[in-house]
């Protein structure tokens, strides 16, 4: 037994360094016979925990800042609730409004029901889409017979989908869905990355509209056998009450909030010397869950060659703006979850969630909010607009594209930049490369969105590896929480 606990440090409070925090705090917990023998302390520069999880309440109306809500069929961000007794909290989109449309030419056209990601799973509603022009339409339905790509290496999600889809499906349809996600650029993000699946669907079956109808064939089995669920989650209270409830289950970690640090030097044994800009901390082990751009500052003294990988990804910074209504002082009725706008119509919004429709429980029973999107990779020079600027600038989009002219009763503007990683073309090289040079780093480990995944679900699991990692480097026992 050591004469003295270890101690980790964590460096940023967003979910990721949360995650990792409860789940070290769960191992120190749940094993005193094996002799673990914890300590942590969470360091985070800002005066709140979160990161980009953010939720304001306000006369009724509950508004996300960053994310609204997470994927379900990623386990593990409903594990994290039910672990926490939020299981009771969580709650799906609103089945009466599933719709979901795109800005083009002037006017809001249905997405078609059965897609996958932008990929037709059902035939019928995709031959009626006004989305695509007759042409367009056989060229996408061509996909059954474009042979697989031969070649194993990365692509951009523009090549990898303009060459199985054709130019008009991805420009009208794939690129706003499946980019804005991640703010970016098709014809820069990588497809290994992002959407490996795509890939696996074209090697395994040689199209992926035969890859989706069997699987569609799947599906309906296992909806006979019961198995329902619901796309994307959230919580009733909001996304805050996930990071509420983490912090106050954080029992016995230290937490330093509005304390940024400076520098990691390095100790014998080795340890390290986590300097901050109040006080120095010693650490047996570091978890860095900051943007790897930040992460770049702090390591380079340590590995120079690890510091310029890191500052290898790209960020893209944006918007969001949250709206709210009298119901009765609209004449659109906001029937759907909202629209996106293709990079091709060259329009400052990029999409517009209407926020009461798609969930329940966000605003008061004769209100509505919505919820707009703007800037991206290439697009990031409107977060130097004045908030006055930015909501006049959302109210101009609307109107042309709903006709809401009226004043809003509530508006609120979020703005997060350089939040948003960008996989690009080579980025699994680069998280290789990456992952050679932190292992000479004994102590060292690295978790967030820039690295394996930038959804909720990813970034907590992200978060609950390296504190698993942490306790394999301490070479104890960690049991199994997912």
């Amino acid at each position: 037994m050591r004469a003295r606990p270890y101690h980790v440090v964590i460096i940023g409070g967003g979910i990721t360094g949360l995650a990792a925090a409860y789940t070290l705090h769960e191992a120190a917990a749940k094993n005193p016979s094996t002799g673990i023998a914890l300590t942590c302390s969470l360091v985070e520069g800002s005066e709140r925990l979160g990161g980009k999880i953010l939720t304001d309440h306000f006369d009724g109306f509950v508004i996300e800042g960053g994310p609204e809500s997470f994927l379900a069929q990623k386990p593990w961000g409903i594990e994290l609730c039910e672990r926490l007794g939020l299981a009771n909290s969580l709650i799906g989109t609103n089945p009466e409004h599933r719709k979901t449309f795109v800005w083009l030419r002037g006017r809001l056209h249905k997405l078609p029901e059965g897609l996958v990601m932008g990929i037709p799973a059902k035939l019928g509603p995709f031959l009626r889409t006004t989305l695509l022009s007759w042409p367009g339409k056989l060229r996408l339905a061509a996909e059954l017979f474009i042979p697989s790509n031969p070649r194993p290496g990365d692509e951009s999600l523009g090549t990898f989908f303009r060459r199985r889809l054709g130019r008009e499906a991805v420009d009208h349809i794939v690129e706003p869905l499946l980019t804005g996600i991640y703010t970016g650029d098709a014809d820069r993000l990588s497809i290994l990355a992002t959407f490996p699946r795509f890939r696996k669907m074209e090697q395994e079956h040689g199209s992926l509209l035969k890859a989706l109808w069997h699987a569609k064939r799947q599906s309906r089995k296992a909806d006979n056998a019961g198995v329902i669920s619901t796309p994307f989650v959230t919580l009733r209270e909001g996304l805050g009450h996930l990071v509420h409830t983490l912090e106050s289950n954080l029992k016995g970690i230290t937490v330093l909030t509005g304390m940024y640090v400076r520098e990691i030097g390095r100790q014998d044994e080795p340890r390290y010397d986590v300097v901050t800009n109040a006080r120095s901390i010693a650490a047996d082990a570091v978890i860095v869950t900051t943007p790897a751009y930040d992460a770049a500052g702090l390591l380079t003294p340590l590995d120079p060659l690890l510091g310029e990988h890191l500052r290898g990804i790209v960020y893209a910074g944006s918007v969001t703006i949250s709206l709210g209504f009298r119901k009765l002082d609209l004449r659109h009725d906001l029937d759907g979850y909202g629209f996106v706008v293709p990079r091709v119509e060259h329009r400052e919004l990029t999409a517009s969630t209407w926020t009461s429709s798609k969930w329940d429980h966000r605003a008061p029973q004769d209100s509505v909010l919505l919820r707009c999107y703007l800037g991206g990779i290439g697009r990031e020079r409107v977060l130097e607009r004045t908030d006055q600027e930015l909501i006049e600038l959302a109210r101009d989009e609307l109107r042309l594209m709903l006709g809401i002219d009226q004043a809003p009763m509530l508006a609120r503007v979020y703005r997060w930049p350089r939040a948003m990683p960008q996989y690009q073309v080579g980025h699994l090289d680069r998280l290789a490369a990456i992952t050679e040079r932190l292992a000479r780093l004994p102590g060292v480990f690295l978790a967030g969105a820039g690295y394996r995944g930038v959804g909720i679900p990813d970034c907590i699991h992200d978060g609950i590896a390296a504190a698993e990692d942490v306790c394999r480097y301490f070479d104890k026992a960690l049991p199994t929480f997912v």
